[in-house]
């Protein structure tokens, strides 16, 4: 095992590779590249001062970090901020190719002014589901609240910044997975639903969910395409809060949506929604 030195030199190192990423995660939270510095900077002197042996997944504990820091201070801004768009620039640092595409189409003018509308709440859900693909189970412990109720206030932030076209979310990649995954599901195509799924891919149901005979988490690319293949042949595209999914309907009334968060072109996670209450409050809108 190395000393104290080596493993700081080694944490650091590993900050670097996920600076890129959590100076735009900010960046996009809070409007201005100066407080997104402050707030990365932050999460570096929080991680310098943990043990870092207990941290197993460090890109998600940094987002979880950086994530928490901009709610506070979004929470603790007593007024609109006047300079939030002038002081809003790209970062300057040198950033890899990844953080570049993250950055490339960099959210204008008219998509902050929107965003300084939000609450921070739906500000921080809306920012790390719809830009970030982080997952709502994720997102809801950073808001000390439910998946269903952080995915409430994305869908409000969505429904604000509807119509700005300088957002960058590939809507069109996301409902050609989708499609493609409804059609290998009822085909029983294991294979393609392989390659459709991100390897940790993981499903969970409500609990009305649950109660209808969906089983409550399921893990794995192999063992989500055994539950899915031959299967959702009752199941219909659908837009969810905007982006593409499932339902599943009677009589004209939804009895499970299928809500797919999809990372790179694949997916990542699908939530199995049946709660009638939630159900209810979805805008739902029929594809094809």
């Amino acid at each position: 095992m190395g000393n104290g030195q080596d493993d700081l030199n080694l944490v650091a190192l590993e900050f670097e590779v996920q600076r890129g990423r959590l100076q735009a995660l900010a960046q996009r939270m809070l409007g201005s590249a100066a407080e997104a510095e402050d707030a990365v900077q932050e999460a570096w002197l929080r991680l310098s001062r943990s043990e870092t042996a207990e941290i197993d997944n460090l890109a998600g504990w940094l987002t979880t970090v950086v994530s928490r820091v901009c709610l506070n201070m979004l929470q603790s801004r007593g007024t609109r901020r006047e300079d939030a768009l002038e002081d809003y620039d790209a970062p300057e640092a040198a950033i890899g190719p990844e953080q570049e595409a993250l950055l490339g189409d960099s959210i204008g003018a008219a998509l902050l002014v929107v965003l300084d509308t939000l609450s921070p709440t739906e500000r921080l859900a809306f920012v790390l589901h719809d830009m970030f693909a982080v997952p709502f189970e994720d997102i809801a412990p950073i808001l000390g609240k439910t998946p269903a109720a952080a995915r409430q206030l994305a869908s409000r932030g969505r429904r604000r910044v509807r119509g700005i076209d300088e957002i960058t979310i590939d809507r069109e990649r996301q409902q050609e997975v989708v499609t493609a995954f409804l059609a290998a599901s009822r085909s029983g195509d294991f294979a393609a639903l392989l390659e459709l799924l991100d390897p940790d891919v993981v499903v969970r149901a409500d609990a009305i969910g649950i109660a209808m005979g969906a089983d409550a988490e399921v893990r794995g690319a192999q063992a989500v395409a055994n539950t899915f293949a031959g299967r959702a042949r009752a199941a219909r595209p659908v837009l969810v809060d905007g982006l593409a999914g499932l339902v599943w309907m009677t009589a004209g009334t939804p009895r499970m949506v299928f809500d797919f968060t999809v990372v790179d072109g694949r997916i990542a996670g699908i939530e199995m929604l049946a709660d009638p209450i939630l159900l209810a409050e979805l805008d739902l809108e029929p594809l094809g």
